[in-house]
């Protein structure tokens, strides 16, 4: 009868983890192979008795092990060389390898729970493998952002620069570091960081919402202190450049929503102002600062209501 049908595994399964092998291929289907996962070699021969019972017991153990670990049987008969070559003096005769060597082995039809057992054995002593770069990379990136999110600039430094170490073209690795910059006042060196960006990289969420707000942060270079141009706002009411201008020095101070604030009273003071000026500017505001940020949450509102009212 079919083992595979006794164990319930499906033919395509044996045959990825189960496999009859000779001595021209020992080296790759034993020695290589157990470099990534545990390989089991079953020697044994059409006339030996124990051999048939063992043989079966072994299949179903290495199918239950859901691909922990594989096994290559090797008929003496028709194999001689290789058998000698590993001392097989009686059989049936079973030797792990792991990492291209002889782990450990049994001799004789042992117990299907002393199999299992064996099988438990190697499997714990194999090494991990090793894991994805593409996961390795990924749980980097999230580590970094953590920092980001804590305040901790120089860890996050850290970690992208380590991405980028394997990943030189790492275009969230590079918009992280460019992030730190502008986090620590420095937008020059965040202008040229993000020039390393690829054109995919650019369409990331990250990258538009920094570039905003880099834009933004130009813009309000060599305009005067929110204080100054309040002061003008109040001997002039009616200027909507003043208060146009106050809303860029506002968000360049990190006064979010003073800034949402001062373009919405000119959008309901005049909603064609400079062609729809700061109602655009004020959707630029939203997409620098995010649409979760409470000041994007809260300015969305204060539009609608003059939008719709």
């Amino acid at each position: 009868m079919n083992s595979d049908l006794i164990n319930g595994a499906t033919p395509t399964q044996s045959a990825d983890l189960i496999k009859d092998s000779n001595t021209q291929n020992f080296a790759a289907d034993v020695l290589e192979e157990s470099q990534n996962v545990p390989v089991l070699v079953d020697f044994w021969a059409p006339w030996c008795g124990p051999c048939k019972q063992l043989g079966p017991m072994i299949e179903s153990a290495v199918i239950k092990a859901g691909g922990k670990v594989k096994l290559v049987k090797i008929d003496i008969d028709q194999n001689q060389a290789i058998a000698g070559q590993m001392g097989i003096q009686s059989i049936p005769a079973v030797i792990a390898f792991v990492g291209g060597r002889p782990l450990d082995g049994f001799m004789g039809a042992i117990p299907e729970s002393e199999i299992k057992t064996f099988i438990d054995k190697v499997i714990s002593a194999a090494p991990a493998a090793p894991e994805d770069p593409a996961a390795q990379i990924t749980a980097a990136l999230e580590q970094a952002q953590g920092a980001m999110d804590a305040g901790d600039f120089a860890s996050a430094s850290q970690i992208y620069s380590q991405i980028l170490q394997f990943d030189q073209e790492n275009d969230e690795a590079i918009i992280g570091i460019a992030t730190i910059h502008v986090k620590l006042g420095d937008t020059d060196k965040a202008q040229q960081t993000l020039m390393a960006v690829s054109e995919d990289g650019q369409k990331l969420d990250t990258y538009q919402k920094l570039n905003a707000s880099l834009n933004l942060a130009a813009e309000a270079d060599g305009l005067e202190t929110p204080d100054a141009l309040e002061a003008k706002l109040q001997n002039n009411p009616e200027n909507h450049q003043i208060r146009f201008d106050l809303a860029i020095a506002y968000n360049a101070a990190d006064e979010r929503l003073k800034a949402a604030e001062a373009l919405v009273a000119i959008i309901k003071q005049d909603r064609e102002w400079n062609e729809d000026g700061a109602r655009t500017k004020l959707l630029e505001l939203f997409e620098a600062w995010g649409p979760m940020d409470p000041a994007s949450v809260k300015g969305r509102r204060m539009l609608s209501a003059v939008l719709f009212s």
